[in-house]
């Protein structure tokens, strides 16, 4: 699983700068703090369901497009 948890991390942060969005931009779209997103990026920190929706609309792509696997 902590593959897995690392691989979204990466796709998240892969479609942020694609985006040109700082970590600090996507935690204000999605309510959040920006530690929050570092740690999400880095795969050190697992996230509900709920928190990966608001990201996967904010970064205004579909949920499933997001999760590599």
């Amino acid at each position: 699983m902590d593959i897995r948890v690392k691989q979204l991390g990466q796709a998240i942060r892969a479609q942020r700068l694609a985006q040109g969005l700082s970590q600090t931009r996507l935690a204000l779209m999605i309510h959040t703090d920006q530690s929050v997103i570092a740690r999400i990026e880095a795969g050190n920190h697992s996230t509900g369901i709920s928190q990966l929706i608001k990201i996967a609309d904010a970064l205004d792509m579909p949920l499933n497009e997001l999760i590599p696997f």
